[in-house]
């Protein structure tokens, strides 16, 4: 102890408070990796990876806490119902104590807590709030790209199961309810894999090393299926191309007569429909016209006389 009355501490390199871990967690570190196109990530991914992955277990069992703690406000406490009557019960007490103070003293008493300039942002907080805004919504917008465009396929895998489990419970799960175990999967998930990581390690890669077989074994049985058929081809193309070449020389070993003449076609000769029994028999001599006067006396012999009335 020194002679002044200061107590003098010791120097300790790691902050031991909860304040100090949490300041410490808010630093903005960006993180040195790129995305898959050469773009700088954010220091919220950076923070949000620290929390998740519980290097600061004080730190994430704080902010776990406080966002399970304003889901079930949310839920079972009328959050909204207390702010309005807050502010009409403020308003009201200012409107009565100013106008009770000009009845009485003649002086307002809201208006005598008046500041002399009311307060504003500093434009350097403005700027501070804006940038860390424009990088929170960046952040959601590059991991958002990054799951859509498959940068990472099990990450992308991941957000399908979750994306499917989610569209499932909302069925039969309130939104707050849904909000609450998706919390809880995003904190607690990583905690037990870090409680569990041998045995969780031994089980993927006894999984991978299964796929791995089926998948060389699918690729043997593909490889052997594909030279069976490359074979079967080879043969069916020798076969064709020697009967080919077995035609042609038979085309070239025939005479130049019969290579030119042309095969004629000897059809069948049908029996005819009809025989000449069926019509009957021409006339062998020419027919003799009759004699004028014969006719001429038809109508002689034809015409009588007319008899006379007695």
């Amino acid at each position: 102890m020194a002679d002044s009355g200061d107590v003098q501490y010791p120097a300790v390199a790691k902050p031991s408070s909860t304040a100090d871990n949490v300041t410490s967690e808010a630093s903005k570190v960006t993180p040195s990796t790129t995305t898959s196109t050469g773009q700088q990530l954010t220091h919220y991914h950076s923070q949000l990876y620290s929390l998740l992955s519980w290097e600061r277990p004080r730190a994430t069992a704080i902010s776990f806490a406080s966002v399970v703690t304003f889901i079930l406000a949310a839920r079972y406490l009328p959050l909204l119902q207390w702010l309005l009557k807050f502010l009409y019960v403020t308003l009201g007490v200012t409107a009565l104590a100013e106008g009770a103070g000009k009845l009485i003293l003649n002086q307002g008493l809201a208006s005598s807590f008046r500041p002399r300039k009311y307060y504003t942002l500093p434009k350097e907080t403005v700027e501070g709030i804006l940038e860390d805004l424009g990088q929170l919504f960046d952040f959601f917008l590059i991991e958002f790209q990054r799951i859509l465009f498959a940068e990472n396929v099990l990450h992308t895998a991941a957000a399908f199961v979750a994306a499917f489990l989610s569209w499932l419970l909302i069925m039969f799960l309130p939104l707050w309810g849904l909000s609450l175990i998706g919390v809880s999967v995003a904190y607690l998930g990583p905690l037990f894999y870090i409680s569990n990581r041998e045995i969780i390690d031994e089980q993927i890669a006894e999984v991978q090393k299964l796929i791995n077989a089926q998948a060389n074994q699918a690729k043997e049985l593909a490889n052997q299926q594909t030279a069976r058929a490359t074979g079967l081809v080879k043969q069916y193309a020798t076969d064709y191309s020697s009967k080919a070449h077995e035609y042609i020389g038979n085309r070239r070993s025939a005479s130049p007569e019969t290579a030119r003449a042309p095969a004629v076609k000897t059809e069948p000769v049908s029996p005819p429909k009809f025989q000449t029994s069926d019509f009957p028999v021409a006339p062998k001599t020419e027919p003799v016209a009759a004699a004028p006067e014969t006719e001429a006396a038809k109508p002689a012999e034809t015409k009588q006389e007319p008899l006379l009335a007695l």
